[in-house]
């Protein structure tokens, strides 16, 4: 089932979703203030990922009630390597003043030692932030704009069987043009838009304590064509409708049910060797090469993630909805799994 959803408020009353199902716009309203689940419950985000094949850099502000984090991301493809640092905001509930939309309002986050300004301006995002000792000494500093935002997103809105006042409501913009450029120490990077795109996560919600989640994602050219896709479970109960889509010159093409398999090694997931995914509609059909297992593990007494985003390359097939199969030949994306016990 593949319910879609429908203009209105995200929340009832009672502070429990008014209609659970997907969209490819931001068509329910949300409100942070008709909440009525406890306010540390409340997590949310704005992640942006920007790239090219050479090297690309991730950008998060996050508010999650008792702990809000900026972060700064390099990732360098060509040597298979990374680098992430994360500052801390105790006990923010809501002070970084994340906006109810993705259409409009800015965030702006000052430190003494970090700045994130991500700010619509004219038909564009810009994205500027400075983050001191980013390499050691050396400060990372950027200045992007996301501009040609494409017609259709994947839109989900996502209640938790286990928790009535719980949901997820989510927006990704996959294939956004990127231009600008970014820093670290005395090294400077160009973004270009022939070959640069950009990846907005979008996430607002209310979170059960316990949970793992399986995200995917990539944004590219096939065929001379803007191309990207969204998959992923673990947010919810996705009965109503799941968050599998594939992006085509701008255009959403809705996908059913589709599964990570993870290989292991000695009865542990070896992040590193292949992948596979397949989709019960046969739709998306994928091997994937890791190169980058981008991890981060933190436990702080009841709290913990344990994080694995990895970068690497899609082959396969997609099909979209008249029918078109589209071969997918070293794509570069990502897929990720995340437990959270938060």
């Amino acid at each position: 089932m593949q319910n879609k959803l429908e203009n209105g408020l995200l929340l009832d009353k009672n502070g429990q979703l008014n209609q659970a199902g997907y969209s490819t716009s931001l068509i329910k309203e949300y409100h942070r203030s008709q909440i009525k689940a406890a306010g540390y419950r409340i997590k949310e985000w704005d992640y942006y990922l920007i790239h090219n094949q050479d090297y690309g850099i991730a950008l998060t502000v996050a508010d999650n009630s008792y702990i809000g984090v900026v972060s700064v991301s390099f990732l360098d493809f060509r040597k298979k390597t990374y680098i992430t640092e994360s500052k801390m905001i105790p006990f923010t509930f809501g002070k970084l003043k994340l906006p109810s939309s993705s259409v409009s309002g800015d965030i702006e986050v000052i430190r003494k030692d970090a700045l994130f300004s991500f700010k619509h301006e004219g038909k564009g995002r810009r994205l500027r932030v400075r983050f001191d000792n980013f390499k050691g000494n050396d400060a990372f500093e950027c200045d992007i704009v996301l501009f040609d935002e494409p017609d259709d997103s994947m839109v989900i809105a996502t209640p938790f069987a286990e928790d009535k006042k719980a949901f997820y409501y989510n927006q990704k913009i996959n294939c956004m043009k990127a231009v600008g450029c970014f820093s670290i120490g005395e090294k400077k990077y160009t973004f270009e838009p022939k070959n640069a795109l950009g990846l907005l996560d979008w996430g607002r919600g209310v979170w059960t304590f316990k949970n793992t989640w399986y995200w995917g994602s990539a944004s590219g050219y096939v065929n001379g064509e803007s191309f990207g896709f969204n998959i992923g479970y673990g947010f919810g109960d996705t009965s109503a409708a799941t968050e599998n889509m594939l992006f085509y010159k701008g255009k959403a093409h809705k996908l059913d049910q589709v599964i990570f398999y993870i290989p292991e090694k000695k009865g542990e997931l070896d992040y590193l060797s292949p992948w596979k995914f397949t989709s019960n509609d046969n739709r998306f059909e994928m091997d994937f090469q890791p190169i980058i297992d981008r991890k981060d593990y933190v436990k702080v007494l009841m709290i913990k993630t344990d994080q694995h985003q990895v970068f690497g390359y899609f082959n396969g097939k997609v099909t979209l909805n008249d029918g078109t199969d589209l071969e997918i030949k070293d794509f570069l994306g990502f897929a990720e799994r995340v437990e959270n016990h938060w």
